[in-house]
């Protein structure tokens, strides 16, 4: 028997700063929305004032947990303390598994014009915080796009939909991270792994999320996050307008969280030793 999802809270963004001062959009990791089990974090950056993000972000630690950064526009370079670097382009994602620690930089590298995407963390079991980091960088012409239904098209990061993988890989928590672009009065119904929390983020125009056969359908428009009641799938349609937005699922941990800043371990004592460590300089050994 097919269960369909539906809209259980909905979240609207709110304004902040993080890095040197890059104005960003905090959706995941407020008040409002401390965390989604395994999602810890979600921004959304996006500004054609240099201001807003050329300070970028500087060297900061991360330990016990996973950040993906997905670009829609402008480009970014990424370096790391043992000499890992790349550059994110328009269209591409990194995937990058922090484990017992790394210490790296984000840096626009365009002086003007829009800058334009969204970093997420993502939890790891406890059993991962301490592995090895890596990296997944991906070009964006290995993401797939696949046809959903007629006027939906989505672009696969993680996971599967419409007979295409995306190419993320060993992920602890099995996430599905699509970026689907729906055109006016289209309608699509999309599997989801039961039992896996899930959300939607609307960052272009809007659109009905949930059955409308009964009425429950909730119009959610840009800027707005719906969390999803669970199932195995969810219908989205737009009306007169085009929609884009970001589909995620993964399974929860259902594990303690101890979050400090960079730092996300399951017990106070691992915070308070990740910090020592850090100001030590022990941190990455």
């Amino acid at each position: 028997m097919m269960s369909e999802r539906r809209v259980a809270k909905v979240i609207t963004g709110q304004p902040t700063s993080d890095g040197a001062g890059v104005r960003l959009t905090r959706v995941i990791g407020t008040p409002a929305l401390e965390q989604l089990d395994p999602f810890l974090l979600l921004d959304e950056f996006k500004s054609d004032r240099p201001d807003d993000y050329l300070a970028g972000f500087p060297d900061h630690p991360h330990r016990g947990f996973e950040t993906v950064t997905y670009m829609l526009a402008g480009s970014m370079r990424h370096q790391d303390h043992v000499g890992n670097q790349g550059e994110l382009v328009a269209g591409s994602v990194q995937w990058m598994t922090a484990g017992r620690g790394i210490i790296h930089s984000e840096m626009p590298r365009q002086k003007d014009g829009l800058m334009w995407g969204f970093q997420l963390w993502v939890n790891l079991p406890a059993r991962d915080k301490m592995t090895a980091p890596r990296y997944q960088d991906i070009p964006p012409a290995k993401i797939p796009e696949v046809a959903l239904a007629d006027g939906v098209q989505a672009r696969v990061i993680a996971g599967e939909a419409g007979g295409a993988r995306g190419p993320v890989e060993g992920i602890a928590t099995q996430p599905l991270y699509l970026d689907v672009r729906m055109a006016p009065r289209s309608r699509v119904s999309p599997g989801l792994e039961a039992g896996h929390n899930a959300f939607a983020y609307v960052y272009e125009g809007r659109v009905s999320l949930g059955p409308g056969s009964d009425g429950g359908a909730q119009e959610i428009t840009a800027g707005q996050l719906a969390a999803l009641s669970d199932g195995d799938r969810l219908t989205a349609a737009t009306g007169d307008s085009a929609a884009r937005f970001l589909l995620l699922a993964a399974r929860p941990l259902r594990e303690p969280i101890a979050r400090y800043g960079p730092f996300v371990m399951n017990t106070r004592e691992e915070i308070a030793q990740a910090v020592e460590e850090y100001r030590r300089g022990s941190f990455l050994k």
